[in-house]
């Protein structure tokens, strides 16, 4: 356990101070915000309603029980759970990072980020990626982006993020499989 923690540690190093640039520096602690990507899901939501819309409360009910599972699931039982620090957070490790937004008090394992955004990318990929197939790796890469970003400003390390990520797979597979039946999409 413990090279798997100095392995992490290592990553975390690299993708939070070797990797670091300007370029980097000014887009990450913009993408880890609300702010940026709440524009793109209200979008898709409009989207819906305004082409689907004998579907689209279904699309919207099943987005939002991936959401609530994934928030609840990672925030509520996982954190207090695993209990782990976040980077910025660590005694001893602390003063090594490059914190690039605020450190925030919640615990780090898992990402919440990773798991919400995960969840809905496999979500939508399954209700959406039969009609759209070319949003399928734009929600993949949007999703990664995401979490990438969690690392780079210092605030996750990249094990909350693979494993945020994993499960936020888990469920959307979850979520967009019972819509999938449940809507007929």
């Amino acid at each position: 356990m413990n090279q798997i923690i100095q392995y992490d540690h290592y990553l975390f190093e690299l993708f939070n101070s070797q990797l670091s640039n300007g370029l980097f520096d000014t887009l990450m602690p913009v993408f880890t915000q609300a702010v940026f990507w709440l524009p793109m899901y209200l979008f898709i939501f409009t989207f819906f309603i305004f082409n689907y819309p004998g579907q689209s409360w279904k699309f919207i009910a099943v987005t939002l029980l991936s959401i609530l599972l994934a928030d609840q699931l990672s925030s509520s039982f996982i954190k207090p759970l695993v209990d782990r620090c976040r980077p910025c957070q660590l005694e001893g490790f602390a003063d090594q990072v490059r914190l690039l937004v605020k450190c925030g008090s919640g615990k780090s394992f898992v990402s919440g980020h990773a798991t919400n955004h995960f969840a809905l990318a496999t979500c939508w990929m399954i209700l959406m990626g039969s009609r759209f197939r070319w949003i399928i790796p734009a929600l993949f890469l949007w999703a990664s982006t995401i979490a990438f970003s969690r690392v780079y400003v210092g605030v996750h390390f990249p094990l909350d993020i693979f494993f945020g990520g994993l499960l936020g797979i888990l469920i959307g597979l979850f979520t967009g499989s019972l819509g999938k039946k449940w809507a007929n999409f």
